[in-house]
C-alpha cells in the first residue's frame, strides 16, 4: 500500500501541475458580454474560440499548437480578452452555458470548428478564421498582431 506521505506528495504534485498549467495558459472566459466589458475597459480585442474541445481534431491541434503556446499567451495577455465557446460531446456543461454558446454560434453563423473570431472593442467582427491547418504559433500570432491598429 502507498503510504499516507506518498499519497499526499502525489496529490500536491498533481495539484501543483494543474496550477502551473492554468498559469501558463491565458485566462479564458465563457461570457461574451463580460469579455466585451473587459476589452473595452482594457482597450483590448476580444478573441472568440468556437471549438469542439473533446471531439474535433483540428480544434485540439489549434489548442495544442497555438492557443497554449508561449507566443500566443504573451500576445494575448497584452492585446486580447479570450472567450472559449465550447461544443463538447462528453465534457459536462451547464444548460445555461450550452444555450448561450448555441445562441452565439447562431448569431455569428458558425459553419465549422474551430472558428476563431476577433471583435474590436465596439463588438464589430474584424477577423475570422475557420479550421486549422497547422500554422505555427508565431505565424498565427503575426496575423493577429496585424489587427492592432
Amino acid at each position: 500500500p502507498i503510504s499516507a506521505m506518498k499519497k499526499l506528495l502525489l496529490l500536491l504534485t498533481v495539484t501543483f501541475a494543474s496550477f502551473t498549467l492554468v498559469a501558463a495558459e491565458g485566462e479564458w472566459l465563457t461570457d461574451l458580454a463580460k469579455a466585451q466589458e473587459k476589452a473595452k475597459a482594457e482597450k483590448k480585442l476580444v478573441l472568440m474560440d468556437f471549438t469542439g474541445s473533446d471531439w474535433c481534431p483540428p480544434c485540439k491541434n489549434l489548442h495544442k499548437t497555438v492557443l497554449t503556446s508561449e507566443e500566443f499567451n504573451k500576445f494575448a495577455k497584452e492585446n486580447l480578452v479570450l472567450v472559449e465557446l465550447d461544443f463538447p460531446n462528453n465534457k459536462p456543461q451547464s444548460a445555461e452555458l450550452k444555450a448561450a454558446n448555441k445562441e452565439l454560434a447562431k448569431k455569428f453563423e458558425i459553419k465549422g470548428y474551430p472558428t476563431i473570431i476577433v471583435l474590436d472593442a465596439a463588438g464589430k467582427e474584424i477577423f475570422r478564421k475557420v479550421g486549422y491547418g497547422g500554422t505555427p504559433a508565431k505565424d498565427y500570432v503575426a496575423d493577429l498582431a496585424k489587427l492592432k491598429k
